[in-house]
């Protein structure tokens, strides 16, 4: 299996740039290079049925983060990557 290349890993803080969320800011709690998505702390609440069981007597609903795709994220402190500078080499003069 080949490892997917993305701009963005678990617990970078990243800044949504489209979608209903825009502007939202978050920590990234997943990544799912396979599928293209990544999951962001507080961004894109979804409600999730949970049955009556043994530890929970009520059940009742649970929200927790759904997947957004990876290219409406933006990290937020990106590192600034500093310009080589050019040095002209000069010619000696026999």
């Amino acid at each position: 299996m080949s490892r997917t290349k993305t701009h963005v890993k678990k617990g970078d803080n990243v800044v949504v740039i489209s979608g209903a969320a825009k502007g939202a800011q978050g920590v990234v709690l997943e990544v799912q290079p396979g599928k293209g998505r990544v999951l962001v702390e507080g961004v894109r609440m979804i409600k999730k049925a949970i049955k009556p069981t043994q530890q929970n007597q009520n059940g009742g609903f649970q929200e927790k983060e759904g997947p957004i795709h990876i290219s409406n994220v933006k990290r937020v402190d990106a590192p600034v990557k500093e310009k080589k500078k050019k040095v002209a080499k000069k010619k000696a003069k026999a």
